[in-house]
């Protein structure tokens, strides 16, 4: 009797088990990855994505299907209040992501992506906190703007638009 519900549990869980089991991507859906610019934020854009594409095993630096990517940050004070007691800093950045078919010469994807944060803003320059804060926003909104971009290109067929 013990070795019946063994079976019975053991063909349930293989039953789970494949049910589950969704391959991600195909092995012709990988991505190399052009040239960033940008100093530090172009840097920490393409770390961000070359990690996040290996993690999902989409990254092959010979692959006929290659990132452009390109991400900007502008930055705006403003008042938030009647009575104008708390400025505020507003960060907006925007991921402009191109993939080129390089075979076909074609592009096969392309979007903007943005996203915004601010943080209360210190009256000098001075302040260590303002540069902090603004360093922390960028980096969070890139990681950010490198996660939304990779969950819309994870079932993306690589099809040329004309």
């Amino acid at each position: 009797m013990f070795k019946i519900k063994l079976l019975i549990l053991l063909l349930a869980s293989l039953l789970i088990f494949s049910c589950s089991n969704k391959k991600i991507n195909n092995s012709y859906q990988k991505y190399s990855l052009a040239y960033i610019g940008g100093e530090y934020d172009g840097l920490l854009l393409k770390n961000y994505l070359i990690s996040s594409l290996k993690n999902l095993n989409l990254y092959d630096q010979n692959s006929i299907y290659e990132i452009q990517a390109n991400l900007n940050h502008t930055s705006n004070l403003f008042i938030t209040n009647i009575d104008n007691t708390s400025d505020r800093e507003k960060i907006d950045s925007e991921l402009n992501v191109k993939i080129i078919n390089k075979l076909n010469k074609c592009i096969i994807y392309n979007d903007n992506i943005s996203i915004s944060q601010f943080y209360i803003y210190a009256p000098s320059n001075k302040y260590l906190s303002n540069q902090k804060a603004e360093k922390k926003i960028k980096r969070d909104n890139t990681e950010t703007l490198v996660k939304k971009f990779i969950n819309k290109i994870i079932n993306f067929e690589n099809k040329c638009n004309d």
